[in-house]
C-alpha cells in the first residue's frame, strides 16, 4: 500500500491539522510516513500545502514527484488546481466548494469548478455548510478529511483515534464535534 497525498489550502483553513490527523493515524496503523510542508503567508491567507507520503514499506523522499500524486485534498478549490501537475492520471481531487477569494484576479467560480469537473476523478463537497450545520465552521477541514477518508488507506477507527489524540486536551466536546465532522464528510462523499 502506498498513498501520495497533497494537502492544499490557505492559511487558517486547517491544512496542518489535517496533516497531523493523517500522520498520527498512519503511525498508529504501523505505516511509514514522510511529510513536507510549505507555509506561505499563512497568517494573511497565503497558500499552505503539505506533501504526505504513506506506505507499508520505507519511503525514501518526502516530496511527491510530478504525475504521481494519488490525491489532492484541498479546502480551497483554486489551490487544488495549483497542484494538478502532481496528480497521477487516475488520481483524485477532493475539494471544498467554498472559495477564499484572497487575490484581485481570483477566477470566476463557474470557470474554476468547470476545470475541476474536467478531471476523471473529482469530488466537490460543501464542507462549509456541513460544518455550520454541526455547529462550528472551524471543523470544515475535518469534514473534508472525512470526504477523502475512503482514499487514504487508513481505517475510520484510526482517524477517530487520531482526533482523540490531537484534540483530547481541548475536551471531550471538541473531540466529539470533530468525529461528527469526520463522519459527516464521509457521508457527503457517498452521496
Amino acid at each position: 500500500m502506498k498513498r501520495d497525498i497533497i494537502l492544499a489550502g490557505v492559511g487558517g483553513q486547517g491544512i496542518l491539522s489535517i496533516a497531523a490527523v493523517i500522520g498520527v493515524a498512519a503511525v498508529e496503523s504501523g505505516l511509514y510516513l514522510k511529510q513536507a510542508e510549505v507555509h506561505g503567508m499563512s497568517q494573511r491567507g497565503g497558500a499552505v500545502q503539505s506533501h504526505l507520503r504513506i506506505s507499508d514499506t520505507p519511503i525514501a523522499s518526502d516530496l511527491i514527484p510530478e504525475g504521481s500524486c494519488d490525491m489532492i485534498l484541498s479546502v480551497e478549490p483554486m489551490e487544488a488546481l495549483r497542484y494538478l501537475p502532481f496528480l497521477a492520471n487516475d488520481g483524485w481531487v477532493v475539494t471544498s466548494s467554498k472559495t477564499f477569494e484572497n487575490i484581485d484576479d481570483y477566477p470566476a467560480e463557474d470557470a474554476l469548478f468547470e476545470e475541476i469537473r474536467k478531471l476523471q476523478n473529482h469530488l466537490i463537497i460543501d464542507a462549509f455548510s456541513i460544518a455550520r450545520e454541526l455547529g462550528s465552521q472551524k471543523v470544515s477541514n475535518i469534514v473534508m478529511l472525512g470526504a477523502a477518508s475512503d482514499y487514504l488507506g487508513i481505517t475510520q477507527e484510526r482517524l477517530e483515534g487520531a482526533l482523540n489524540t490531537l484534540f483530547g486536551r481541548k475536551g471531550e466536546d471538541v473531540v466529539q464535534l470533530n468525529i461528527k465532522a469526520l463522519k459527516a464528510g464521509k457521508q457527503a462523499q457517498k452521496k
